[in-house]
């Protein structure tokens, strides 16, 4: 049976709370932006990986109480997120209370991280009952997959 959709509006809101820098890449931001495509079960996330942002985000982290995601462990596996840490890894694939998420400081599309996204990101508003912002990557109008 496949898990229901993930609600990520508590995520998106801890993460601005820390204020962390991040453009949402992937089937999300791809729905946000009127695309045609079903459900989605995660959401990932480009941040910026200045150890500022990556101290902002290890907190986030923190009180997400995020672990690494396994298949067969539902919890995931605990692990350490300091801001050194998360300066040498590409990808985390992770989950929370809040559901699963990925943190993807190298997408395929765009390689050289949250720079290259953020200068291609459409900012959104989110109709929750927080009514937050979000930024959604686009490439010369295409959505990044």
């Amino acid at each position: 049976m496949s898990p229901e959709p993930a609600p990520f509006e508590h995520l998106l809101e801890v993460l601005n709370r820390h204020g962390v820098r991040y453009v949402v890449i992937g089937a999300f931001a791809a729905i946000a932006q009127g695309a045609p495509l079903g459900a989605t079960y995660d959401i990932d996330f480009t941040p910026s990986r200045t150890a500022e942002n990556l101290t902002r985000l290890s907190s986030a982290l923190r009180e997400l109480d995020a672990h690494i995601r396994v298949a067969d462990i539902p919890e995931g596996l605990a692990f350490s997120h300091d801001s050194d840490f998360l300066a040498n890894v590409d990808m985390l694939n992770l989950v929370s209370s809040d559901g699963a998420f990925d943190l993807v400081f190298k997408p395929a599309a765009m390689p050289a991280g949250f720079e290259e996204c953020h200068g291609a990101h459409l900012p959104l508003r989110i109709d929750v009952p927080s009514r937050m912002d979000i930024r959604p990557a686009v490439v010369d109008s295409e959505v990044v997959p």
